[in-house]
């Protein structure tokens, strides 16, 4: 068994670890929108959904030799494809749909390899039954699967990322897929010897592989299972991250969770019984559905994250141990884990492509809880009836709650909308009679936008963006130095820095979220007031700098960054080269820094200082009587001079050292060593 485990193993961490190492690989390429990482994901499920597939019809249709060669002949071919690195002809010229051109990229470079590896769990663990036939505990091999995609979740951005450049990395996985190449062609050498002595000694014995074929409602109950897991876990990170808090790493937590219930589950020792899970998992998911709406649905981190993490957990713990109760003899694994995969790919399709069409906010969350309910009351009702009686009343509980959490998000709410990138709501705070009434843009927990609603007020700056703000400033002293200014930014939001303008000067905002452009022409007066000539461009803001000429600009904006959101490809050296190109000789660069978890500044100087640069770094921390933020803006230029300006420099604080810092480049970034 330790061959078939070893070579499972290995397959299971390279199949998780390649999954950001081909997206990162390509952000540069594409900008860094949410639409390279889903278009990635997308991928990578359906070519994980085709292995099993493949697995699946190779046990059923073929016959131990044949499968063997197939297999052993696609493993060889899959090696022309190695190292993994993407070829510099799928780089987008402007013109083609990048949906496409990626999922072309990613079949071209990493389809084969990829595909094979996906194909390993389930293809050895039938060769395993079929080779020791009285064997009882293959379904162990899958508990030991999810334990080395665990390994590499945790892997990445914690030992991987943090030290080897992309490209060092893909060089590292393909030297990996070769010893796993050889692995699995020994494995299948050994597999047919095996089955070969297995069928001869076996003689009138039943083998454990043996056993009733699954029915129709079988499959069915697979596939929600696995569904229902998959959608949980992509809704509670949704919610947590969003809602809760944008810290860096969070999404790793559920993700985690997961992935160690399955292990818990199908590691052979009896982890999940239900009537030690099914009590525990009615109180904490209603529990989840009142913290949806508690405390006006802000409730403490401290609490929230507990009760959603630990949620997710009962709940996947109830999914999947459910499914591995139901688990088919050997000889059906293959059909059992192509529903699971089916199932997954279900689930993620269900949060990530319906949902934002059906919703426009994340009401997929409080709608998987009620439906865990309801999917319990159904599992359990063989049990004594009292049992799924407790389910449907929780599950009635449950629909209270989540009732109450859509009207305390709908019944206050101005704008809400949802797509591709997120969700956004506008929301009036007082009125127009108050002085502090305002009107916010929120993105999940985090304010990208105010206006007051005074109608004398609605031109202040406000937020980040006040006057003795480091953008603030520098724009006062480049409009007290010229009759006109061109400014660049790079974040719409709600257009707040329009209120500096002249009707001389001239504004360029750049955005990639339609909808945000859309609330802040509608809903924000920012940039119908201002005098100056407003200009808002769909799209990447890197990768539309690189195709237009330049603009010759006297401040440009970095606005992009907020909590664990970080654009990364708009904070490397080869973006600042980009931005070169768009400044005057004179012209500043001012990045946005304020972060309560990152240290973003010595990032800033440490590519500044790559490119002979002068950096300051101007702070403002306001009274308690203004309205205004605390803000940290890190203003870079060609020229000195325009530094030393004592407007910027008595406000200025020192950048701190982070020992060790690399250079951040579009192949390495590594926001683990800029945790504060």
């Amino acid at each position: 068994m330790l061959l078939y485990a070893l070579t499972i193993f290995t397959s299971a961490f390279l199949l998780f670890l390649v999954q950001p190492i081909m997206a990162k690989q390509i952000l540069p390429w594409f900008g860094g929108s949410a639409a390279v990482w889903t278009t990635c994901l997308m991928f990578f499920q359906m070519v994980l959904l085709f292995g099993y597939a493949y697995a699946d019809w190779t046990i059923r249709f073929l016959k131990p030799r044949p499968q063997v060669f197939l297999h052993v002949a696609l493993l060889l071919l899959s090696l022309i494809s190695l190292p993994i690195i993407a070829g510099s002809g799928w780089k987008p010229q402007g013109d083609e749909d990048p949906t496409w051109l990626i999922l072309g990229l990613l079949t071209a470079t990493i389809g084969l390899p990829y595909f094979l590896l996906s194909t390993t769990g389930p293809l050895l663990q039938a060769w395993f039954a079929r080779s020791f036939p009285q064997a009882k505990n293959v379904y162990r091999l899958f508990a030991l699967s999810n334990a080395a995609s665990l390994v590499a979740l945790v892997a990445y951005p914690f030992v991987v990322e943090p030290y080897i450049t992309t490209r060092e990395q893909s060089v590292t996985w393909s030297i990996g897929y070769g010893v796993f190449a050889l692995l699995c062609v020994i494995s299948a050498v050994f597999s047919l010897r095996a089955s070969q002595s297995a069928a001869a000694s076996t003689g009138n014995q039943t083998p454990a592989t043996e056993g009733p074929a699954p029915r129709a409602a079988d499959y069915l109950l697979w596939l929600v299972l696995a569904a229902m897991g998959s959608f949980m876990l992509i809704a509670v990170t949704n919610h947590i991250t969003h809602d809760v808090a944008s810290v860096p790493f969070l999404w790793i937590l559920p993700l985690t969770l997961y992935l160690l219930s399955f292990v818990l589950c199908f590691e052979g020792r009896n982890w999940y019984q239900r009537k030690l899970f099914f009590g525990p998992l009615l109180v904490i998911v209603g529990a989840m559905a009142w913290g949806l709406h508690t405390d006006g649905g802000v409730m403490d981190i401290k609490e929230a994250i507990p009760l959603f993490a630990a949620g997710l957990f009962v709940m996947c713990m109830f999914f999947h141990g459910e499914l591995a109760a139901l688990k088919p003899s050997p000889r059906h694994l293959t059909g059992y884990y192509l529903m699971i995969s089916l199932g997954g790919a279900v689930g993620g399709l269900m949060v990530g492509f319906v949902s934002p069409k059906l919703f426009n906010t994340y009401y997929e969350f409080g709608f998987g809880l009620v439906f865990t309910l309801l999917l319990a009351a159904y599992v359990s009702r063989r049990n004594p009836l009292v049992v799924p009686v407790l389910a449907m009343v929780a599950a009635g509980f449950a629909i209270y709650h989540v009732h109450t959490y859509i009207n305390m998000l709908s019944s206050d709410a101005r704008v809400m909308s949802r797509n591709f990138y997120g969700t956004l709501r506008v929301k009036d705070f007082g009125d127009e009679k108050s002085r502090d009434g305002a009107r916010r843009l929120m993105h999940g927990v985090i304010m990208h936008g105010e206006q007051y609603l005074m109608p004398e007020r609605r031109m202040e700056p406000t937020t980040y963006y006040g006057p003795d703000s480091g953008i603030g400033r520098i724009i006062g002293i480049k409009r007290g130095a010229a009759p006109e200014v061109r400014i660049g930014v790079v974040g719409l939001g709600a257009g707040t820095l329009a209120v500096y303008g002249r009707a001389s000067d001239h504004y360029r905002f750049y955005e990639i979220n339609p909808q945000v452009i859309d609330v802040a022409m509608k809903e924000f007066s920012f940039l119908t007031k201002t005098p100056a000539k407003i200009e808002n461009l769909l799209g990447d803001a890197r990768l539309t700098m690189e195709r237009e000429p330049a603009q010759r600009y006297d401040v440009l904006a970095i606005d992009a960054f907020s909590s664990d959101s970080i654009p990364t490809h708009l904070m490397t050296f080869e973006a600042m080269g980009v931005y070169l190109k768009h400044v005057k000789a004179d012209g500043v660069i001012a990045f946005h820094v304020t972060n309560r978890f990152l240290d973003l500044p010595p990032v800033v100087r440490r590519i500044a200082d790559e490119h002979g640069l002068h950096t300051l770094m101007v702070s403002h921390d306001p009274d308690d009587a203004s309205d205004l933020a605390r803000t940290d803006w890190v203003l870079v230029s060609r020229d000195a001079k325009v530094l030393a300006d004592k407007r910027l420099t008595d406000h200025s604080q020192p950048i701190g050292e982070i020992p060790g810092l690399r250079l951040w480049t579009d192949s390495f970034n590594n926001l683990f060593k800029i945790l504060k």
